[in-house]
């Protein structure tokens, strides 16, 4: 119900953002960069448990009969007998509150602004799923997963750095960008049991060609912002590393459009999209912890 696979979107961010700050000459507090890990991967585990009781509650995952598990459609472990709606609950606010006394540590080793990035980290999880919000149901989802992972680049760069910087915050925006197109993707095998639900996702509003569209926009505009920012002396150039998944990100393009009318024959793009916001990440991570190790 956590997800853990995707969980690795998380853990590859925060090694981003730990490593824009090594590059910079700010050290490695080995230990707050895991300890920023491990926060970070339980605030993404409660999102994700939250997100599969509110699809069980309004309907969503049960009449979905078309996701292509295990990147759509939910766990199912609700809606196969295997737990209940008050246990994934209980799961749910188990994770949250775990969370307080390890983001409150977290601050007093990192200073205060980890407070405020971890509240509008925590809101965002919340306000993704849960109502009166439903941010997902009104097409803002993967406005909100960008925000969110734009943050935790930003919050595991600030626990090494004790300041905000302008290059953590450049490359968070392309990570992010890639993170939503991910979200968007995902959404189109849904579409049409959302849809049945009153769940109004970006991929239910635009149909199948918009996403496409949008998709499109997101990925290549993510790596045409990379490459500007180095042009634009943001980012080292070893940051270009993240490139390396350009072809994944313009395979599934084309994927998804020539069979965007076939969701069941996505799963190819969809893993490709995967691969593809994990790849861009560590491209960009490795870069900049190849600079470190040389400063």
């Amino acid at each position: 119900m956590t997800r853990p696979a995707f969980l690795l979107l998380t853990v590859v961010a925060c090694t981003l953002g730990t490593a824009t700050a090594s590059a910079c000459g700010c050290g490695l507090d080995l230990p707050l960069a895991i300890g920023t890990t491990a926060l970070a991967v339980m605030a993404h585990a409660a999102g994700n448990v939250l997100n599969d009781l509110h699809d069980a509650r309004s309907g969503a995952d049960a009449g979905n009969t078309g996701g292509l598990f295990p990147f759509t459609g939910g766990s199912r472990l609700i809606q196969n007998g295997e737990t209940s709606e008050r246990e994934t609950a209980d799961l749910a606010r188990a994770l949250l509150l775990l969370l307080v006394p390890g983001g409150l540590l977290l601050a007093v080793k990192a200073g205060g602004g980890v407070i405020g990035l971890g509240l509008a980290g925590l809101l965002l999880v919340w306000a993704y799923s849960a109502p009166p919000l439903k941010l997902m149901s009104r097409g803002l989802g993967e406005l909100t997963v960008a925000l969110a992972w734009f943050l935790v680049v930003l919050g595991a760069d600030f626990v090494q750095r004790r300041q905000f910087f302008v290059i953590p915050a450049s490359v968070a925006l392309n990570f992010a960008a890639m993170v939503a197109a991910l979200l968007l993707i995902n959404g189109v095998p849904d579409a049409t049991a959302d849809a049945r639900v009153g769940k109004r996702t970006l991929a239910v509003r635009l149909g199948p060609t918009g996403a496409w569209a949008l998709y499109t926009a997101l990925t290549l505009g993510a790596h045409a912002w990379l490459a500007a920012s180095v042009w634009l002396l943001i980012p080292p150039a070893p940051a270009l590393g993240g490139l390396v998944s350009l072809p994944l990100s313009l395979f599934a393009s084309g994927w998804l459009f020539h069979h965007r009318h076939q969701t069941v024959r996505l799963r190819p793009a969809l893993a490709a999209t995967v691969a593809a916001t994990l790849l861009h990440g560590l491209g960009m991570a490795a870069g900049f912890a190849w600079l470190g190790w040389n400063h």
